[in-house]
């Protein structure tokens, strides 16, 4: 997992990453990332690190932050049922 790895020699504390990794799953969803070892996993990592470091820490505020930044498209399927 890139962020992981990326994390690793930073300063941020435990609940920080906590906070920056399920920002990271959640980019990851959203963007429908699977495989992990895609080069664009890294850089969605990346931008959520750098929002971190300006003190953003809502786990949501960060993958919404990231996936916007990034200026990557999101499209939401509307549900199989039709509602």
């Amino acid at each position: 997992m890139p962020i992981q790895r990326l994390l690793e020699h930073t300063v941020f504390g435990p609940s920080d990453i906590e906070a920056m990794t399920g920002a990271y799953d959640a980019a990851l969803t959203a963007l429908g990332l699977v495989d992990r070892s895609d080069p664009v996993t890294e850089i969605v990592a990346k931008k959520i690190i750098a929002i971190a470091q300006t003190g953003e820490r809502d786990p949501v505020r960060l993958s919404k932050l990231a996936i916007e930044q990034l200026g990557i498209p999101v499209v939401i399927s509307p549900p199989l049922d039709g509602t």
